[in-house]
């Protein structure tokens, strides 16, 4: 085994991570806290990184990997991830593999031959592989430049997407304590960044916290009413042709819902675990690889999922924290361009999502905690303040001024005296003896006299009809409402009904003021994109014919290489070249994302096409 002298390193490095910046990936700066991590893991220093999703966490580590002598070793959680990592390294000409269930046992024992006889600058290995012997004993025999754990709050049981294979990484402290570690993750509230530096022995780790923010990103909740066609037209106005991705709570509705875009004329694609395996590294696949596509998924799908280029992620139920939201809605915009966070939120969602709550066998100290969380989502919904600062406070992270790019910032919530209303919705749930269903209530404040009205003699009640003044659409957002801030519970025990809690007291006997917000009759739309970082994609005329021969020519090459087009060239570097027009090869490696690999690989033919595109204009 490799001693501990052997990892000892010397200082003044930062050149030569800013040279590896340069020739391998193309970039001539680091952005933000990249530069301070890469040199303190340089110099041999543990760390803890949260970053927001598109923010650069793959180089903090990859980086450090080729400045430091050995291999870096990176825990991954999905096999997608890994090859997907494992192919844009390789077309970078760095020498990169991944360890992972998809592979031959002959593969996997050349690969763990070439990481001893040092012919490997990163190996990417799913968590479970990591205690096994064979593993373990190839590192006893190799020489490690650092270990890094990906999507770390994986590790956290207070995180969203906890895996117990994560739980047994501690072993690579305690067998190589000298190897520098680096957990990195984009999502982590203040108990699992706790948890995380408890779990993984991180005490002694420098923690780099940056900027949760993505200026980006739109973020935008509208209110349920025809789902269907709300996000058709949320596409077909604002992402036409883009990628997305689009989350349901089930099986059902996610192939229901691909199967109506289809028709619809979106090509769209569904992904849950209630498909078969095939199937769904097909879809996924597919979306990697092709431009345009929708994806309709449960939360099954997601993460490791490294496409830059989706525009937007769209829910059509609510999700079950902040934290999951947010890592969700990180997987749009990751290249810095704009795209949209979108999300339809209505009453059935605050309903089964109380439901499940109270249902739930979890110990009492998971379920308080769930239950936090859940009522700052619910919060966020219902927010009258700008949405990206209510996001980034959740993070602890305070922003000072409103962020003028999500829908509140657009269109200011306008919020109403709505006590006489809230006492007469309570008066109904308390009148028609706390046992019944919104729309049974909404049939009784409307005066509707339906049979079972009648039948329950709820029809001569002090309360039938007197909502008549207000639409049902009205009505459901003050049963959310209320539903949301706790005045209104739903019985678990019965058939769903909806019951009164102690805080609706001072509301309904005393008189007590409440003000709610209004749902705008109409969903704000988009900001212009000048108001976002980053620039749209969309050109006119010349220019829109250029980048279209880019992109069909980083189409074909994807295919003759077997990788997704991204891998080859992302959407902001053909950007640079349709705006810069470079004429040598020299200028064209000045073009962001153009490292000396692919600048001797697809220079050439990058020249031809902007050479013919001038000859014909």
């Amino acid at each position: 085994m490799p001693s501990e002298a052997t990892y000892r390193q010397s200082g003044g490095t930062k050149p030569q991570a800013l040279e590896v910046l340069h020739r391998v990936f193309g970039y001539d700066a680091f952005r933000g806290e990249q530069a301070a991590i890469i040199e303190h893991l340089v110099a041999g220093g543990d760390a803890l990184v949260l970053m927001p999703t598109g923010g650069g966490k793959s180089l903090c580590y990859q980086i450090p990997a080729l400045c430091r002598d050995g291999a870096g070793i990176v825990i991954s959680p999905l096999i997608a991830l890994i090859q997907d990592q494992v192919a844009a390294l390789e077309e970078a000409g760095v020498r990169a593999a991944g360890l992972h269930s998809g592979l031959t046992p002959q593969e996997q024992r050349d690969i763990l031959r070439a990481l001893v006889e040092g012919d490997l600058d990163l190996l990417y290995v799913a968590p479970e592989r990591v205690n096994t012997p064979s593993f373990l004993d190839a590192l006893d025999h190799a020489r490690i430049a650092l270990f890094a754990i990906d999507e770390a709050h994986c590790v956290s049981q207070w995180g969203h997407d906890f895996r117990p294979d994560y739980r047994q990484l501690d072993i690579l402290h305690e067998r190589f304590a000298w190897v520098p570690r680096v957990a990195l993750t984009a999502t982590a509230d203040p108990p699992t960044r706790e948890d995380i530096v408890r779990q993984l022995k991180l005490d002694r780790a420098r923690v780099f916290s940056t900027s949760f923010d993505r200026p980006n990103i739109t973020y935008r909740v509208v209110a349920k009413r025809e789902p269907k066609k709300q996000i058709l037209a949320f596409i077909k106005d604002d992402h036409a042709e883009d990628a997305g991705i689009i989350y349901c709570m089930t099986r059902k509705k996610v192939d229901d819902m691909a199967a109506w875009l289809t028709d619809q004329g979106i090509p769209a694609l569904p992904y849950h675990a209630g498909l078969s395996a095939d199937v769904r590294a097909a879809n996924q696949a597919r979306f990697i690889r092709e431009e345009g596509l929708v994806m309709v998924a449960t939360i099954a799908f997601g993460m490791g999922i490294d496409k830059p280029n989706v525009r937007f992620v769209a829910h059509l139920d609510l999700p079950k924290s902040i934290e999951a939201y947010y890592q969700e809605t990180g997987r749009a915009g990751r290249d810095g361009l704009p795209a949209t966070a979108w999300m339809a939120y209505g009453l059935a969602d605050v309903v089964f999502q109380r439901q499940r709550m109270m249902q739930s066998t979890a110990p009492e100290e998971h379920k308080r905690r769930e239950r936090v969380k859940l009522d700052a989502m619910l919060a966020y919904c219902e927010t009258a303040e700008c949405r990206r600062r209510f996001l980034l406070r959740q993070f602890d992270e305070h922003r000072a001024e409103p962020c003028g790019n999500c829908d509140i910032c657009h269109e200011p919530v306008v919020t109403w005296d709505a006590t006489e209303a809230a006492q007469k919705a309570m008066s109904a749930i308390y009148r028609t003896g706390e046992r019944f269903g919104v729309e049974y209530l909404l049939d009784i404040l409307r005066g509707n006299g339906t049979d079972k009205a009648k039948d329950n003699g709820h029809d001569r009640l002090k309360t039938f009809g007197c909502g008549k003044d207000m639409s049902n659409d009205e009505w459901r957002s003050i049963f959310r409402q209320l539903l949301a801030q706790g005045f209104v519970s739903v019985d678990v025990e019965g058939f769903g009904g909806l019951t009164l809690t102690e805080s609706a007291r001072p509301v309904l006997l005393n008189g007590e003021s409440l003000r709610l917000r209004k749902d705008p009759v109409k969903a704000s739309r988009k900001a212009d994109v000048s108001t976002s970082r980053g620039r749209t994609v969309k050109f006119f005329g010349a220019d829109a014919d250029l980048f279209k021969l880019l992109k069909e020519w980083r189409l074909a090459a994807a295919r003759d290489h077997g990788v997704p087009p991204y891998v080859i060239l992302h959407d902001a570097t053909l950007i640079e070249i349709v705006e810069d027009r470079p004429m040598t090869l020299d200028q064209l490696g000045r073009m962001p994302g153009i490292g000396s690999r692919k600048l001797e690989r697809y220079g050439e033919d990058l020249l031809a096409i902007l050479k013919d595109h001038r000859a014909a204009a």
